[in-house]
């Protein structure tokens, strides 16, 4: 319509069709005066000013898509594997480059005589008298090595107990798991081979012998005592009074407790014991943490000290070591993997242990 009426075109010379329309009527004469005065007004509009180079906003486009091939030119062509078996690939690796997806995780058949048993994803579901039982898959591996298993008392009868246990401690708001990046500094301050306390579901893998009081979880018995660490919360008052006698004669051990005085207050646990750091942190797991094989530590602080003989002695740099790990904030435990026996036992047991990385003889990615 603007085309005809601004070009001044007799309107009685228009193609109906072509401007108005099949169903077209003529327009009345002030219909037409009407238009023509709309369409003059449009015709006189000025321009908006033009704006200024460094001031014109840029619209926004979308980023061309550039193909991952043209960027890395050197493309695995698809190429068919004599043996498409997850774990033969990573024993022995194909000669020609070659890329695999496997969609659905795998299942480890992790039973330990009765005890029947199944790992996957990390996370070890046991079948025990009192129901399915899921724990951290690398600690359950760790277990079926370090635990006994003979007929009198096997294995899953001894974990039912120990999960009573740790059913018990978990309801006690006091307990505390602490961090394996805690106890390794703990563990460094005297060399300490044994751990007291805890159960069998949450005794870190890096010490070679374990028990509570004269009670011997795993490892040799040794007529000497032996460097120590210990989890006061984690012992019951038995075991305590057990212990206390060999602490009170020795000076090679290392204790980690919640203040035991009255409204948050130091009280040493025996006589024989000097306080050599305290500290409020996040230097404590999370109740259940053992059920997940996360590292998330509890959320919230708490207030830990460290004790040791009053015959004792460190040097200041180890205790600012000890000082600096309680007043951690970060929520991630560091769990490392030494090279030592037991430890090499437990990593075995994780998802990348399970499938062999660990000896596998060339680079592995990984993303989740």
């Amino acid at each position: 319509m603007r085309r005809y009426i601004s070009n001044d075109q007799d309107w009685e010379q228009v193609d109906d069709e072509d401007c108005w329309g099949i169903n077209y009527t003529e327009p009345t004469t002030q219909i037409k005066g009407k238009i023509e005065t709309i369409l003059h007004i449009w015709g006189e509009e000025k321009p908006e000013p033009e704006q200024d180079e460094t001031t014109k906003s840029t619209p926004e486009r979308e980023r061309f898509s550039v193909p991952h091939a043209s960027r890395d030119p050197k493309i695995l062509q698809d190429v068919n594997l004599e043996n498409e078996d997850i774990f033969e690939l990573i024993k022995n690796p194909p000669k020609v480059g070659a890329v695999r997806i496997f969609e659905q995780p795998e299942f480890w058949d992790s039973t330990k005589g009765p005890t029947l048993a199944m790992t996957t994803q990390g996370i070890a579901t046991i079948h025990l008298p009192s129901g399915p039982l899921n724990m951290d898959g690398a600690q359950w591996h760790f277990l079926k090595h370090t635990l006994t298993n003979n007929g009198s008392n096997p294995i899953g009868s001894s974990l039912q107990t120990e999960l009573t246990r740790q059913l018990f401690l978990d309801k006690d708001k006091k307990h505390r798991s602490f961090p394996w990046k805690l106890l390794r500094i703990a563990k460094s301050v005297f060399h300490a081979t044994k751990y007291q306390g805890d159960t069998v579901i949450t005794v870190p893998p890096f010490f070679q012998n374990a028990g509570r009081g004269t009670e011997r979880i795993w490892g040799e018995v040794h007529s000497s005592p032996q460097p120590t660490v210990i989890n006061w919360p984690g012992l019951n008052d038995k075991e305590k009074t057990e212990l206390i006698p060999t602490l009170s004669s020795t000076e090679n051990w290392i204790l980690l407790t919640y203040p035991l005085g009255a409204k948050n207050k130091s009280q040493p646990p025996l006589a024989e014991s000097q306080r050599i750091a305290r500290a409020e942190g996040k230097c404590s797991w999370h109740k259940g943490w053992w059920r997940e094989g996360k590292d998330e530590l509890a959320s919230h602080s708490m207030t830990t000290e460290v004790w040791i003989s009053t015959r004792g002695r460190i040097s200041e740099a180890t205790r600012m070591s000890l000082q600096e790990a309680l007043e951690e904030d970060n929520r991630k435990d560091t769990p490392s993997f030494g090279r030592e026996d037991l430890e090499e036992i437990h990593r075995s047991g994780t998802e990348a242990g399970l499938l062999g990385i660990y000896n596998f003889p060339g680079s592995v990615y990984a993303m989740d």
